[in-house]
Formats: C-alpha cells, sequence, structure tokens
C-alpha cells in the first residue's frame, strides 16, 4: 500500500541551497493584488516551480507581513522580489531587462494557454492583476500578448493563485521537463 513521503524523503533543498541555485526563466508580476493570502499563496508556488522573482506593484503588500507569510510557510523568505510603486516602471524595468512580457487576462486575441510555446532562451514575465478588475490595460498595452487558461464552467475566472499555479507548472512542463 503506498504510504506518505516524509520530508527527508523528498529531498527538497534547503534555503541557502534554494537560494543558490539556478531558477527557471520566468518571474510572477503582482499588480494590485488585494489579499495577502493571495500574496503568500504566489510566493508558495514561485519557490515550488524555482520561478527567478516575484515583482510586486500598487497595493500588493510587501513582506514581511503575518498574513502573507501564513500562507506563504517560509517562500517569502526564499523567493526574491522586488516592489515597484506603479506598472509603468515595473513594465519599462521588465522590458530593459529582457523579459518576454505576458499578461494573464481574458482580451481579444489571447493565446490560449496550451497554444503557448514558450521559447528556449528566453525569459517571460506573467501578470496577475486585482482579483475583481483584472489586469490593468496599461501591461495589455506594453504586453508581447495575454494569455487566457481555457475554462468550462459557469465562472469566468479562477482565483489568482490558482491562476499563478497552472501558468508555473505549463511553462516547467514545456521547457524543463
Amino acid at each position: 500500500m503506498p504510504q506518505k513521503l516524509s520530508m527527508d524523503e523528498l529531498n527538497r533543498l534547503d534555503l541557502p541551497s534554494y537560494k543558490q541555485v539556478d531558477k527557471f526563466p520566468f518571474v510572477f508580476v503582482l499588480d494590485d493584488i488585494r489579499s495577502m493570502n493571495n500574496i503568500g499563496s504566489a510566493f508558495r508556488t514561485a519557490d515550488s516551480f524555482r520561478c527567478a522573482h516575484v515583482y510586486l506593484c500598487g497595493i500588493t503588500a510587501k513582506p514581511p507581513h503575518r498574513e502573507i507569510s501564513k500562507t506563504a510557510l517560509g517562500a517569502d523568505e526564499s523567493v526574491d522580489w522586488s516592489y515597484f510603486e506603479t506598472p509603468e516602471l515595473c513594465l519599462k524595468h521588465l522590458v530593459t531587462s529582457g523579459y518576454e512580457v505576458f499578461c494573464i487576462e481574458q482580451v481579444s486575441q489571447s493565446i490560449s494557454l496550451n497554444n503557448f510555446v514558450p521559447l528556449v532562451g528566453k525569459k517571460y514575465a506573467f501578470i496577475f492583476g486585482n482579483e475583481v478588475f483584472g489586469v490593468n490595460d496599461i501591461w495589455i498595452e506594453g504586453a508581447s500578448g495575454s494569455l487566457e487558461i481555457p475554462q468550462f464552467g459557469t465562472k469566468h475566472s479562477l482565483n489568482v493563485s490558482v491562476t499563478m499555479g497552472i501558468v508555473a507548472w505549463d511553462f516547467i512542463s514545456k521547457t524543463v521537463l
């Protein structure tokens, strides 16, 4: 009968090793995320998929914060992050740093995530917007494109932290595995 693996059997990196290991060529941008649970979850997902960096913008809360740490479970200490007051400043930084910027949003001419083909050797920035209003138009206008996750139920969106996990897994499965 299968048994759960112990923490030692999972063979995860310790914090110093994680800080030193090469990260995968993608970053998360959280713009105007209002829920600190979603922010903490973003850090935890970023750690899990060895995301290179997390950028926080606008009203998105910054670590250290008890409510972020509650869901991050330490990932707010392992994942490198930066804060920008405005999307314009963050977008300029990403573009000059050589990132292909993709919004995760339902827009005309969006690319279905299953049809997205990331190119090996390129760096990607995935933009996640406010839980109610979505991605700011500044990002949509300045991005290389927008990616949309196919959905088949009655709801028109997924929780932003769930979306981050789907996008990260899709990227890793297409570029690393």
